[in-house]
């Protein structure tokens, strides 16, 4: 055996000896706490409790104040905004189906650019014409205007056709895309 494997076992036969030793004293002893200790104690934590609060509450101190929040609002006074602008919904959705859909969006962004054709004058219809009317234009222009009947590159102009037809057949949204559609 090496020397130092010797040692490690000398070294855990005296520790074993030293613990069995320990445990057959018979030692009273009371613990004393002054009252310094106690107040170090207390105060050590009461700085735990402290630290641990402004750990949990550090998004609300850090948060960047916008110019909502320096300004006052009637909203701010039966916390209006707060409801419709929390970081809890973020995350949240609510059951059914969601009203703000990738369509409403695409709507809205293209009416703020101004970038949102005007399907009724692609398809060559009034704002109230019924889904007869729209049908019937459509399959109209739509033999006129098909790649394969003009031999013209046509097939953006047939696209726009398309993309008219489907939101204006659609009920729902027909209803979308006239709330977003400013006409003149």
């Amino acid at each position: 055996m090496s020397k130092s494997s010797i040692f490690i076992i000398l070294l855990i036969v005296f520790g074993a000896t030293q613990i069995a030793n320990a445990q057959n004293k018979n030692l009273d002893m009371d613990l004393v706490v002054t009252d310094e200790e106690k107040i170090i104690l207390f105060s050590g934590f009461a700085v735990a409790v402290i630290a641990i609060l402004l750990f949990l509450a550090r998004d609300i101190i850090l948060r960047k104040k916008t110019s909502y929040d320096k300004k006052e609002f009637e909203s701010k006074k039966d916390k209006t905004f707060e409801k419709y602008h929390s970081d809890w919904g973020d995350d949240y959705e609510e059951l059914g189906q969601r009203r703000n859909t990738t369509e409403d969006k695409e709507f809205r962004n293209a009416a703020i650019n101004d970038e949102l054709p005007n399907y009724y004058e692609i398809i060559g219809v009034s704002k109230d014409a019924s889904i007869e009317e729209i049908r019937n234009k459509f399959r109209e222009l739509a033999k006129k205007t098909h790649p394969d009947k003009t031999k013209d590159k046509s097939e953006e102009k047939m696209a726009e056709l398309n993309k008219a037809y489907e939101v204006l057949s659609d009920k729902e949204r027909r209803e979308k895309y006239d709330k977003y559609l400013k006409v003149n």
